[in-house]
């Protein structure tokens, strides 16, 4: 694990050989959910050696439709995040989607995560770089695994070796995404950790409705893929009922599931070390 990782994992005790995993709620919809879901993973990752972040979008900037739920208010969800950390004592993570945002985000979370759509917008990841933080790029979902060295590239010519990179599927028609686990392996070619997106991958984008879709039933087969391919960590959206989220509802797990899919994963991936 990178120097910058087992910093940032400082104040959790963890199996060293495990994946990491980035999980949380879709978007900070209160104080309640974000302090719920924090509680319950945060114990499970403990009891089963994980090293955890905790994520959770203080804003979602890029929704399809005009009527769909963007946040409560930057401050109020980014103060909620900086909570969250103090209370439970864990790293977080959340988006950001225009430079003027990274600094400002910087001062309250660990990780400054790209979004896909923007993971070539190189005033954004200069920014982010200038920050010193941690900076996680989706892969784009119209990019392949290796042209994603050039993003890599911005960040630490910029002065920034802390690096990370998450694969989440790639367009396939009008609506669908589609999982070339290659891309894992590929990716690790540019020496820096590779997270495997198990919600996000399975989204079902440009629906009629103007709200994605998505195949939560396929999570479990996407993280286990990933761990196979040697994915470092992974991320999980979930939510305490994700039919009554207010983002992203239709891809992400059911809270109550999460345990017993990272009960297997563990053992998955003793298996195969």
């Amino acid at each position: 694990m990178e120097n910058y990782l087992q910093q940032l994992f400082a104040n959790q005790q963890y199996d060293k050989n495990n994946f990491f995993l980035l999980a949380g709620p879709c978007v900070v919809e209160s104080e309640e959910l974000v302090m719920e879901v924090a509680d319950k993973v945060s114990t499970i990752c403990k009891n089963l050696g994980i090293p955890y972040i905790f994520k959770s979008s203080y804003r979602k900037a890029n929704r399809t439709s005009g009527s769909s739920f963007t946040g409560i208010g930057d401050e109020v969800a980014l103060n909620l995040l900086k909570k969250v950390a103090t209370t439970y004592h864990l790293p977080t993570v959340s988006d950001i989607h225009a430079h003027e945002e990274a600094a400002m985000a910087a001062e309250y979370i660990d990780v400054l995560q790209i979004p896909a759509f923007l993971c070539r917008q190189t005033d954004l990841l200069l920014a982010a770089a200038a920050t010193g933080k941690i900076v996680n790029v989706k892969k784009g979902q119209f990019v392949s695994g290796p042209s994603m060295k050039f993003a890599v590239e911005k960040i630490k010519k910029a002065g920034n070796e802390k690096v990370m990179l998450t694969e989440r599927g790639n367009t396939f028609g009008y609506q669908d995404m589609v999982v070339d686990f290659r891309n894992i392996p590929l990716m690790m070619e540019h020496h820096v950790p590779v997270i495997m997106d198990c919600t996000h991958s399975l989204q079902q984008p440009n629906q009629t409705s103007g709200v994605t879709g998505g195949n939560p039933q396929l999570i479990e087969t996407i993280a286990k893929a990933a761990i196979a391919t040697g994915a470092d960590g992974l991320f999980i959206e979930t939510h305490p009922n994700p039919a009554m989220a207010k983002s992203d509802g239709a891809n992400m797990l059911r809270l109550a599931l999460l345990e017993p899919l990272l009960e297997k994963l563990v053992r998955l991936r003793k298996a195969i070390l």
